[in-house]
C-alpha cells in the first residue's frame, strides 16, 4: 500500500475487531491487511473520534475512482452483512479500505488475484 493516510479508530472497535481477526481463517489476504491497518491506527475512545471518521455501524459514501461510482454502504461485523446489498463487511476489501479513514481521504487496497481498489471516502454518517 502506498502513501496510505492516516487513520483513527475507536478504541471499542479495535478491541472487538481484534479479537475477529484472532478467530479469522481468510486466504483472501483481507484480514492481513485490516491487521496491519489497525496496527498503524492512532486509537482513541469513540467519544473523541470526529464526526467525519469512519467507525464500525457507519454509513459511508465512498467513490470508487477507478470508475468514479458512488457507494452508500453500511460498514458492519461480518455476522451483521445478511447478504443485503446496502451493507460491508469489515472483511471485504473495500470495507477493511474504510475503517479509520476521514472524509477527503483516498487509499489504494490490495485485492489478491486483481487490480487494487482506489476509494475516496465522500461522506460519513454515524450511527445513532
Amino acid at each position: 500500500m502506498s502513501d496510505l493516510p492516516a487513520i483513527t479508530v475507536a478504541e471499542e472497535d479495535y478491541n472487538r475487531l481484534a479479537t475477529l481477526l484472532e478467530k479469522t481463517t481468510d486466504p483472501t489476504g483481507v484480514a492481513d491487511g485490516l491487521e496491519e491497518e489497525l496496527s498503524r491506527a492512532d486509537l482513541r475512545p469513540l467519544s473523541e473520534i470526529p464526526e467525519n471518521v469512519v467507525v464500525m455501524n457507519s454509513m459511508v459514501l465512498f467513490e470508487d475512482q477507478d470508475n468514479g461510482k458512488q457507494h452508500r454502504l453500511e460498514l458492519v461485523y461480518p455476522h451483521q452483512a445478511d447478504g443485503s446489498p446496502d451493507k460491508i463487511s469489515i472483511l471485504a476489501p473495500a470495507g477493511a479500505a474504510m475503517i479509520g479513514l476521514s472524509v477527503g481521504d483516498s487509499i489504494e487496497w490490495p485485492v489478491k488475484g486483481r487490480n487494487p481498489l482506489h476509494l475516496k471516502v465522500v461522506q460519513v454518517t454515524r450511527p445513532d
